[in-house]
């Protein structure tokens, strides 16, 4: 039976909770358990390992609609998600309930599609290893390479990855009365796999490798260089080939997956392709023009402000935005000016005020109680 785990309960959420909370609880949860942040703490990191797996499934409306629906979530639920029995055949005299007694239908049938028909499945391939990533805006936005440590299975080298040793002798296993396979039944159903005891060969039996301890792979420690691609947006996934935990009995490692977090910026935020910048101004730039500094990918850039200028408005530096991965050419930069009020003490400056209210006598309300 799959190994079924509560991702709402992990998170400390209930199965209503929108992406929004669920991307925030991951984000605060990730933070206190990350391992650079608690190191030497196996709680913290296998606590980190189960909010990864949850946050994994729940972020994935794919795999979140089938977690819903089964109860679980794996790879092959996945690839066989939607798919309807053959047309000629009737599943209505079978009880389909786990506590129905004897083998689940999934148990049953997930054996026999393992099996193959006396086939045996290839090994496991490595499992997939998640690592947080925090990134400044601008980083996000350039691309920066960056090492990060991380710990990972690496196959034993005395066993390559088998987890066991030499075969002790050339009898014939008895275990397996030297067949190398061994009978199994699930509820109605009778199929031969292979034994474990002498691994399919039918003679001798095989030692536990020393070295590992019979899993085939021990922990490692491992200082990488990762480059993280420009424009990469909040919580994305950036796969590294080959630097997840290693296959077994050979069988090739998982990928790592960097998820990056990004950290917002003063004045800036990104829509789509285009930077969106929130620049102030004082009540004299606005009232008689001028001409300031702005933020943009590439450094600085000038931007005039007309006179009369008011708060809200917005000004389009084009092609000052984010460039296209996809050669849809680049976004633009938004200027929204926000006019500062400065804080006034002093009479003279007072008085100035005052003078220049009654040389500009206006109502900006004229008309606000009319119905």
């Amino acid at each position: 039976m799959a190994n079924r785990k509560d991702y709402y309960k992990i998170l400390g959420l209930n199965s209503s909770a929108s992406d929004k909370d669920i991307k925030r609880v991951y984000r605060r949860l990730a933070r206190k358990y990350h391992p650079d942040v608690n190191p030497g703490d196996r709680a913290a990191e296998e606590k980190f390992k189960e909010l990864q797996e949850a946050y994994n499934v729940l972020s994935d409306p794919e795999k979140r609609r089938i977690y819903d629906q089964v109860g679980y979530y794996s790879e092959n639920i996945q690839q066989s998600a939607g798919n309807t029995p053959p047309s000629g055949f009737n599943f209505s005299g079978f009880d389909f309930r786990e506590d129905a007694g004897g083998a689940s239908f999934s148990e049953i049938f997930s054996d026999l599609f393992r099996a193959g028909g006396n086939r045996e499945s290839a090994p496991a391939k490595g499992q997939d290893l998640y690592h947080q990533i925090s990134l400044s805006f601008m980083d996000a936005l350039h691309g920066r390479s960056m090492r990060i440590t991380l710990q990972r299975g690496e196959a034993c080298s005395f066993c390559s990855g088998q987890g066991q040793s030499r075969q002790r002798n050339s009898e014939p296993c008895k275990s397996c009365g030297g067949t190398g396979k061994s009978s199994r039944s699930k509820g109605f159903l009778q199929f031969s796999t292979t034994c474990q005891a002498c691994g399919g060969t039918g003679r001798g039996t095989l030692d536990v490798c020393s070295h590992c301890n019979g899993q085939g792979r021990f922990p490692r420690t491992e200082n990488i260089t990762v480059r993280i691609p420009p424009g990469v947006v909040d919580g994305a996934r950036v796969r590294v080939p080959g630097k997840g935990d290693a296959g077994v009995q050979g069988a090739p490692p998982g990928d790592l997956y960097l998820i990056i977090d990004i950290e917002p910026h003063a004045y800036l935020r990104r829509e789509k392709n285009d930077i969106l910048c929130t620049a102030p101004i004082t009540i004299t730039e606005a009232a008689l023009g001028a001409r300031i500094e702005v933020p943009t990918l590439d450094g600085k850039a000038i931007l005039r402000i007309p006179p009369g200028t008011q708060t809200g408005q917005k000004f389009r530096l084009r092609g000052k935005g984010i460039i296209s991965p996809r050669g849809e050419g680049a976004g633009d930069l938004i200027v929204e000016v926000r006019i500062h009020l400065p804080k006034i003490s002093d009479e003279r400056s007072k008085e100035i005020l005052r003078e220049f209210a009654r040389l500009n006598p206006e109502n900006p309300r004229a008309g606000f109680n009319e119905h």
